[in-house]
Order: C-alpha cells, then structure tokens, then sequence
C-alpha cells in the first residue's frame, strides 16, 4: 500500500508568511504601547491639574476666612506640593462693596500654560 505525499507548498507556512506574520504583530504591539504610554501621560496630567484645583480651592477658603494678603506676590505651597505656585488677583465690580478674587494656581513651564484658577466674588 502506498501512502500519500503532501508536497512542501500544501504542508506548513512558507518564510514570507511567517515574516508578514510577524509584521503585522509587531505594528499591533507597537500601536499598544504606544496607546499605553499617552494614557499615563493623560493620567498625570489629569491628576495634576485635580491637585491644582485643590490648592486653589484650598487658597480661596484661606482668603475668605482670614482675608487678602496686603500685597500680590507669587509664593510656593509648602511641602509636598512645592511644584505649585499660586497667585492672586483683585478685581472691581459694578457693585462698589464687592470685588471680584481670582486665585491662580501654576506648575511646570510658565510657557506650557500649565495652570489653574479660581473666582470668586467678596465683600469688603
């Protein structure tokens, strides 16, 4: 009895398959990462922009509890948060017993636009 051949083009894949192959998974796996890394940048950016908000909420109870600085000036938080700085601004209203505060907390490069503010309206 003879058994039957399978000739080399029906049995297994051939180089160039297996190279494509491994082509195409290596685009998906790059694609992957790639997503991974901005998500994390998005994360941090996000987390950092939630920790600004605080601060500024933080800066403005301050304010309304104990009042204004007598002069404007750009000061650092204390530790843990020394990368962010805050400032403030005074505004008139029409309605001469109330001013309008703005609190701007910053981080990173003055350049990047990389703050956060706050306003609100206080008596006198």
């Amino acid at each position: 009895m003879k058994l039957p051949r399978h000739s080399a083009a029906t049995t297994g894949f051939t180089l160039l398959e297996v190279m494509i192959a491994l082509v195409i998974v290596a685009t998906a796996l790059m694609a992957l990462l790639s997503l991974g890394n901005r998500s994390i940048e998005v994360h941090d950016r996000l987390q950092k922009t939630t920790r600004a908000t605080m601060l500024a909420q933080y800066k403005m109870a301050e304010f309304e509890t104990s009042g204004l600085p007598e002069e404007i000036a750009s000061e650092s938080f204390a530790a843990p948060f020394e990368e962010y700085r805050w400032y403030f601004t005074v505004a008139e209203t029409p309605l001469p017993s109330i001013m309008e505060v703005k609190v701007i907390v910053a981080w990173g490069n003055e350049h990047n636009n990389e703050a956060v503010d706050l306003t609100s309206f206080m008596l006198r």
